[in-house]
């Protein structure tokens, strides 16, 4: 795991030092990689990788980069693990390849050498950014993990430089790199609470999308990307059937391809652990490891407080079933704020989902203890665990059935009590069905009554509604999500949800949230329900294997019956937050109105002020929680202070 950053000249008599230039982006990016460092300038100056080392397997010198193959013709800068290399190494070896140490590192190298970039990035299983310069060509190649884990930005600079790096921080590292805010962007960012792909905060700095390559060389300068894997053709390969059909042997597949997945990212040369919130997701990792451990894993969780935020008690009873040496630590709201001032330099960029607070406390505590943790991330998008997958259709029967001017009586009527009086409310529901922040959830629930089929997934995902009518000459993009024809691709309702949120929630929220966040503390967070091979068999099964009964990802709750009892784990959804809405009214007040001052939107002059302090007053006098949208507000703010201090152009 590391970080990486470089750069390539298209036109002769480069100005500057290339070798200072590389070792800037470099330092910019010493939190990735504090082991060490290098750098690679090639001999007509035109090209230079630069590289901060994480060591996690290979700690010799032998897996040292950036790294250049035994024939000389490539180099290699990469960031990632790739968990089986062994096999291919095994492959090569037969062919008369020799290697000089065990890093996953040369066998890509040698693997792209022997076979070329595209048939060698195609047997990788893992997750990866790489660089791969070929001398002979003066050809760069970038490639990016299919499903988006690990981060690739790219830009080309005026007089023809193209540079790349795993943060924004790197590529602005280099004197040339241009920066301009991207107001659309913005847009973008305030309809999500990130930035979607392919856009950056800057125009003309792009993300390299999940299960990309780029290449680009002197004779043809601009770049090309292609997709070499996609979760649409797997989507299409699978339309209309499902392989299986019986839960007996999609049971056994599943813990087949999940088992192998847990295991191979259970090698390490360095001690490792696991996240564990008590959910399904992590708790189905955790006791695959354990099965497949001599000794007792290492287990991390955080707490708090707050009933509604708090999963370490529901972690540590799993925790102790599954005999595992678990560390929790219970955080005060104290030492979650003060994380607060770090968030614009950890991501560089407009990202406003809240629970990048605890995910960074967590990732702290457990780089205490070790230095690799496994995360059971992705489920929910695989497996269709968020509410709206299997609320939607229930939804849509019932509200099919009312008329127009129900719906928005129903909606009004639920509006007009405060949440604080549906959270009361719902404490008359027993605790397993009880859900967390009921009266936010009943408030959402009141936005969208009148919306219909992709309608409603907008809605529901999106924090300000109209993020035009609020960003001074901005324009949202339209992406995927506004795709109609993606109904005639994908029927079904549930599956588009699925598709849309693994194409986009998923690599430009919850990854960029991992990576920023364990790549902060120098922590390697592994994702083996992020395996492609288990990407592929999800999309491979029938609906009612994902939900039932209500309940969305029937199928994975199986396999973790098998490990730990129903009653563990059998609890509403609570997701990974913090009651950030109340401390906004309380111990962050003055920050929050500093932030909302009305110098502070002149300053900057991306936001009317008018719709933002009107939800403010709401939210103080507690007729409504905006949380979501005023941290939006907050974190652009914060960031546009941090990176642009004397004003956003």
């Amino acid at each position: 795991m590391c970080g990486i950053a470089g750069f390539f000249h298209t036109r002769d008599n480069y100005p500057g030092s290339p070798q200072k230039i590389a070792r800037a982006m470099g330092e910019a990016l010493d939190h990735r990689g504090p082991d060490g460092n290098g750098i690679w300038v090639d001999e007509g100056a035109q090209a230079a990788f630069s590289h901060r080392r994480l060591a996690i397997v290979d700690l010799s010198n032998a897996g040292h980069q950036p790294m250049t193959s035994k024939s000389g013709r490539m180099v290699i800068c990469y960031n990632g693990e790739i968990y089986n290399s062994k096999e291919i190494s095994a492959e090569l070896t037969t062919l008369g390849v020799k290697f000089r140490g065990h890093s996953d590192t040369e066998v890509i190298l040698e693997g792209c050498a022997h076979w070329g970039v595209r048939r060698t990035i195609k047997k990788l299983i893992g997750m990866f950014a790489i660089a791969i310069w070929d001398k002979s060509e003066k050809q760069l190649w970038l490639v990016r993990d299919r499903l988006g884990i690990k981060p690739l930005y790219w830009t080309i600079a005026p007089e023809g430089v193209f540079i790349f790096g795993s943060e924004l921080k790197a590529l602005r590292a280099h004197p040339k790199c241009p920066y301009k805010v991207d107001r659309n962007a913005i847009c973008a960012f305030m309809r999500h609470n990130y930035i979607p792909g392919p856009f950056s905060i800057y125009t003309n700095i792009n993300k390299l999308q999940p299960g990309s390559i780029l290449h680009l060389s002197i004779q043809e300068p601009s770049p090309k990307i292609e997709t070499y894997w996609s979760i649409n053709n797997i989507v299409s390969a699978n339309r209309n059937r499902y392989f299986y059909t019986d839960e007996n042997q999609a049971l056994s597949t599943l813990e087949s391809i999940l088992t192998d997945a847990v295991k191979r990212r259970m090698v390490a040369d360095v001690p490792l652990g696991a996240f564990l919130s008590g959910g399904i997701d992590s708790s189905t990792v955790t006791a695959i490891m354990q099965a497949n451990s001599t000794q007792p894993i290492s287990t991390f969780s955080i707490g708090f407080e707050e009933d509604d935020f708090n999963e370490a008690i529901h972690a540590r009873a799993v925790a102790k079933h599954l005999g595992t040496n678990h560390t929790e630590l219970y955080v005060t709201p104290e030492q979650a704020q003060n994380v607060i001032p770090q968030l614009p330099d950890l991501y560089d960029e407009p990202f406003a989902d809240s629970s990048q607070i605890p995910t960074y406390l967590v990732s702290a505590m457990t780089r205490k203890h070790v230095k690799v943790a496994l995360s059971g991330d992705g489920g929910d998008e695989l497996f269709a665990g968020y509410n709206r997958y299997f609320q939607a259709r229930k939804m849509a029967r019932f509200l099919n059935s009312l008329p127009s001017s129900v719906k928005s009586i129903t909606g009004a009527a639920i509006r007009a009590f405060p949440q604080s009086f549906w959270d009361t409310a719902f404490k008359l529901v027993p605790d397993t069905k009880r859900p967390s922040q009921a009266g936010d959830k009943m408030h959402k629930l009141s936005r969208v009554l009148n919306a219909e089929g992709d309608e409603f997934y907008r809605r529901i995902i999106s924090h300000w509604q109209s993020p035009s009518s609020i960003v001074i000459d901005g324009e949202e993009p339209k992406g995927i999500i506004w795709q109609s024809s993606l109904k005639n691709s994908i029927p079904d309702f549930t599956e588009r949800m699925q598709y849309l949120d693994s194409l986009t929630y998923l690599p430009d929220d919850i990854l960029t949230k991992v990576d920023r966040a364990s790549m902060a503390v120098s922590l390697e967070a592994r994702i083996p329900i992020l395996d492609h091979r288990l990407v592929e068999f999800s999309w491979q099964l029938p609906d009612h294997m994902k939900i039932r009964n209500g309940e969305g990802k029937w199928l994975l709750r199986q396999l973790l019956y098998k490990y730990v009892p129903k009653n563990y784990t059998n609890r509403p959804k609570m997701g990974f937050g913090v009651p950030i809405g109340k401390w906004m009214k309380g111990p962050l007040k003055e920050w929050v109105e500093d932030h909302l001052s009305e110098s502070m939107f002149k300053k900057h002059n991306i936001l009317r002020p008018t719709p933002v302090l009107e939800k403010w007053q709401d939210h103080k006098s507690g007729r409504q929680n905006w949380q979501y949208l005023l941290w939006d507000v907050l974190m652009l703010h914060a960031w546009a202070e941090r990176h642009h201090p004397n004003g956003v152009l």
